[in-house]
């Protein structure tokens, strides 16, 4: 038996513009996920996800042969969750192209279980990436360039499992460990929205927007980046905040979540990642967070009990 496990994250500079060579700043979180994997005779991955509470949500059973076939379109998924189905079919099929080795001699009893809720969105895909790259011993980047797409940082951040700034690039990305650790954790809390928010859908909206102004938000996110990792007061941190905030707001078009939802708190609040679900930070004290539970957001961390 074979285990593997990585860290989810948490994006909290650089989000959308990450993709064109911001440099964003991402935090590992104490939940992650694991895989398992056992060898059995018979030429099959049988996979089996489970939840935090250690319930099945996802099962589904691949034959070998079908994961060295060119046209996928001929691959027939009998689970009512079709979608995830053939994600993961497309994930592996793409790692048997760069192992064919590890899937000629024999089939898997594979396991999977997150310790955080999958609504939370801290990185079920990205772990899944790392997790199947560290046990083929295969490039997680291409992996993920193959399948889900996206920047990498997320992937990044499983592989190093600590602070990173990364800066995509043509060539290699650029990936630095950060060493953030500020003098007020104890005023930083992450909220979730109570929704999902769909990745690959926020890319999308970015990738149509109108990007005029692109090269100036680049620059800007980037310097409010390296500020962000050196503050060391709360205040001026919240305007750091703030003013990223008003950077992505006018590239994407879309409203700011304080706005939006929180416009008469009295710190600030910060979208992490896709605009419009999962997490976002905020910052006050212990006492400010029942502002947030009187609208219906119970679900919050301190920082103490998020980041790694």
């Amino acid at each position: 038996m074979q285990r593997f496990h990585s860290h989810g994250k948490l994006l909290i500079t650089g989000e959308y513009v990450v993709l064109d060579g911001a440099t964003a700043f991402a935090l590992p979180t104490q939940f992650g996920q694991s895989l398992e994997v056992e060898s059995i005779k018979e030429p099959v991955i049988k996979w089996r996800s489970f939840d935090y509470k250690g319930e099945t949500w996802f099962e589904q059973k691949f034959l070998m042969k079908d994961l060295f076939q060119e046209e996928l379109a001929s691959i027939g998924f009998d689970t009512g969750q079709k979608k995830v189905s053939k994600m993961l079919f497309l994930t592996l099929h793409s790692a048997a192209k760069s192992n064919p080795a590890a899937f000629k001699e024999n089939g898997y009893n594979i396991t999977t279980k997150t310790d955080f809720p999958l609504e939370y969105g801290l990185g079920t895909s990205s772990t899944l990436i790392t997790n199947i790259a560290k046990w083929l011993k295969i490039d997680a980047y291409d992996l993920l360039e193959n399948t889900f797409g996206g920047s990498g940082y997320d992937v990044a951040v499983a592989l190093q499992g600590k602070p990173i700034t990364y800066t995509l690039q043509e060539r290699k990305n650029k990936i630095f460990a950060a060493n953030f650790n500020p003098k007020f954790t104890e005023n930083l809390f992450f909220i979730h929205l109570n929704q999902k928010q769909d990745t690959r859908k926020s890319i999308e909206h970015y990738k149509n927007q109108n990007k005029a102004t692109l090269s100036s938000a680049l620059e800007k996110i980037t310097s409010i980046t390296h500020q962000i990792i050196s503050c060391e007061n709360l205040l001026e941190f919240n305007l750091l905040l703030e003013v990223h905030e008003n950077v992505i707001s006018q590239l994407t078009g879309l409203q700011k979540v304080k706005t939006r939802l929180f416009p008469d708190y009295k710190g600030a609040v910060k979208s992490l990642g896709g605009w419009g679900g999962d997490f976002v930070l905020a910052t006050g004290e212990i006492n400010d967070m029942e502002y947030f539970k009187k609208k219906g957001y119970n679900t919050i961390f301190p920082y103490s009990k998020m980041i790694l």
